[in-house]
């Protein structure tokens, strides 16, 4: 079978379905195990910062809420390009599963980042480089839900979804590398950068667990919104309704 056959056969609505419903637990229990992991050593057993005190615990969440809000605007953008120009329902759903966990975790990151700036810079927010170009990227996934809720046909609208977002890609750079072009506030990055961490490893393994566990959390949760969307846009089909025939028995 050529790796194209594969791509096509896999890119089908019942075969992805399936695929899915076998893959999304596994991702589930092992999300929930590295988080759990994670959260317990990171916020209860790992060394006090020498300079934040506990104050710095708040990344255990923050930085996998903000790694998350970027990749998956990236993985957004792909499925809104491969929608374009190959008009596939599987990357038009994709697209429109992606857009409220993006924008759930985006909006965690600016919350959490919030609550981290507070103790360290005296103040909720400013009008850093880094929030805002994070709080711009939040009205991008809020834009990509409205264009979603405002066309009655779902081809329509998953295509203004697709443009606005490959459009708004040209964010994502800007976010990550705000602390780079420009004079910041938010400090540099610890672990998710070339090199050896700037953290200690009993502070970093929490960490990775975390971002980790997050990840995997994010695409159980894709997972199963994308299942809702093909069931709700192949409704009428033969495989639907032999899905929902045996889900009866």
């Amino acid at each position: 079978m050529s790796s194209w056959t594969w791509f096509h056969r896999l890119a089908s609505p019942p075969s992805f379905f399936r695929l899915a419903d076998r893959l999304a637990p596994w991702l589930g229990w092992i999300a929930l195990a590295l988080l759990a992991y994670g959260w317990i050593n990171g916020l209860f057993f790992a060394p006090e910062d020498y300079q934040q005190k506990d104050a710095y615990r708040i990344i255990y969440v923050h930085v996998p809420a903000a790694a998350l809000s970027l990749s998956l605007y990236v993985g957004m953008a792909v499925a809104g390009f491969v929608a374009l120009v190959w008009r596939m329902k599987l990357a038009e759903s994709a697209l429109i599963a992606i857009a409220p966990v993006g924008a759930s975790f985006t909006a965690l990151a600016l919350v959490t980042g919030m609550l981290w700036g507070k103790p360290m810079w005296g103040a909720y927010w400013v009008w850093d480089a880094r929030l805002t170009s994070e709080l711009v990227l939040l009205f991008l996934y809020f834009g990509v839900i409205g264009l979603w809720q405002a066309f009655e046909d779902p081809r329509a609208a998953a295509r203004a979804c697709a443009l606005l977002a490959v459009v708004g890609v040209i964010n994502v750079p800007i976010v990550k590398y705000s602390v780079d072009w420009w004079n910041s506030l938010h400090q540099g990055s610890t672990i998710l950068k070339m090199g050896k961490p700037s953290i200690t490893a009993a502070m970093a393994w929490p960490l990775f667990a975390s971002v980790i566990g997050s990840y995997l959390f994010a695409g159980y949760v894709i997972l199963r919104r994308l299942q809702n969307e093909l069931l709700q846009r192949e409704a009428g089909t033969a495989w639907v309704r032999e899905l929902m025939g045996k889900s009866r028995v």
